[in-house]
């Protein structure tokens, strides 16, 4: 951004930040969307690390989730390779455990969804209802063709059960707004979309990785150019805005462990309800990320889940591994950055 840019592009960008901690979403407008050409994508797009940048193979992928219970892939929402590489994925372990010797139950879970759309989601996979009701009903982000259609689809077409896993946005929001203490105004009815309240809180480590990030967010964009004097350079009316986003923004933490807690939630009833079963969850890479978020909840809320992380980038240094991202998650695959996002609309909410 240079100095000749309008002020108020920078307040876009501070809310294209903060929307990470608001929830990952796309709005409704998938019939109006879009959806770019992508090229053919093959490994040359892409390479596996271990958690420690070692060269690691997709092989070495699938062997490790045979030992986990539950396995996180963190992507970037609008990165065709991370999602290429989950349906990927969701085929090798679903082809996997089908064999006659073995039929481990592979479950399919996704933030995509809120808990509160379950039962339209169910009514789509076993046929009850058509996909143009689904997709109207179900509150599907503007990528859902571009990104997970093709994982809901696989499912439907062999019977693998989908968890619409993530809380209701709006009872986020009112976090957000007001601290967790306000959804004990909820009614019984409401709360059964979330996870039990009180939730825990997040962990001290990823409480200041979110502080850390918000104020990364707003002050890169805040700060007067070429400025010694540590002042921003903003007028009097764009101050009083900036101090409302933070005043706004004060239960970050709180909101966003709401997200990860209702999850892991969703994860746990999974697992308890299927015994032996393989839960493969896709989500923001931030939710999962050097196993924070979701799997610290999961591990609170069922001792002993075994979990594997798969964090997704899209970075600069591909084909190569920058050591920054080491223990980012058991594996780590970074992705061409070159390549066409499958979505880029203002109205893209992601993490």
């Amino acid at each position: 951004m240079t100095a000749k840019e309008p002020v108020f592009m920078k307040f876009f960008l501070i809310f294209g930040c903060l929307t990470l901690f608001a929830g990952c979403s796309v709005h409704q407008g998938v019939f109006r969307m879009k959806i770019p050409e992508l090229p053919e994508i093959t490994e040359a797009r892409y390479r596996i690390y271990d958690a420690g940048g070692c060269p690691a193979s997709f092989e070495a992928v699938i062997r490790a989730a045979d030992k986990a219970d539950a396995v996180f892939v963190g992507e970037l929402h609008n990165d065709p390779v991370a999602h290429f590489l989950e349906a990927e994925i969701l085929k090798a372990v679903h082809r996997g455990y089908k064999t006659e010797e073995f039929r481990r139950t592979v479950i399919l879970s996704l933030e995509m969804f809120e808990r509160d759309v379950q039962t339209v989601l169910d009514e789509y996979l076993s046929g009850l209802i058509t996909e143009m009701h689904f997709l109207n009903d179900s509150r599907v982000w503007g990528n859902y063709f571009s990104d997970y259609r093709p994982l809901v689809e696989f499912a439907r077409e062999n019977k693998i059960g989908v968890i619409a896993a993530n809380a209701p946005r709006r009872y986020v929001n009112r976090v957000s707004r007001l601290g967790p203490e306000a959804l004990n105004d909820l009614s019984p009815a409401a709360k059964i979309w979330l996870a039990p309240i009180p939730y825990l809180p997040p962990s001290p480590a990823y409480r200041k990785k979110l502080e850390n990030l918000r104020e990364k967010g707003i002050m890169s964009h805040t700060k007067k150019e070429n400025s010694g004097d540590g002042k921003t350079g903003l007028s009097e009316a764009e101050e009083k805005m900036l101090s409302k986003i933070r005043s706004e923004t004060a239960y970050i933490a709180e909101a966003q462990s709401l997200w990860d807690a209702t999850m892991a939630f969703s994860i746990t009833e999974a697992l308890n309800h299927n015994p032996g079963a393989l839960v493969l969850n896709i989500n923001g890479r931030f939710h999962s990320e050097q196993k924070m978020g979701i799997p610290e909840h999961l591990i609170r809320c069922r001792p002993g889940t075994e979990v594997l992380t798969i964090t997704v980038l899209s970075e600069n240094c591909f084909p190569n591994f920058d050591n920054a991202f080491e223990n980012f998650g058991d594996f780590i695959i970074i992705t061409d950055p070159k390549l066409p996002r499958t979505y880029t609309g203002m109205n893209f909410k992601g993490d």
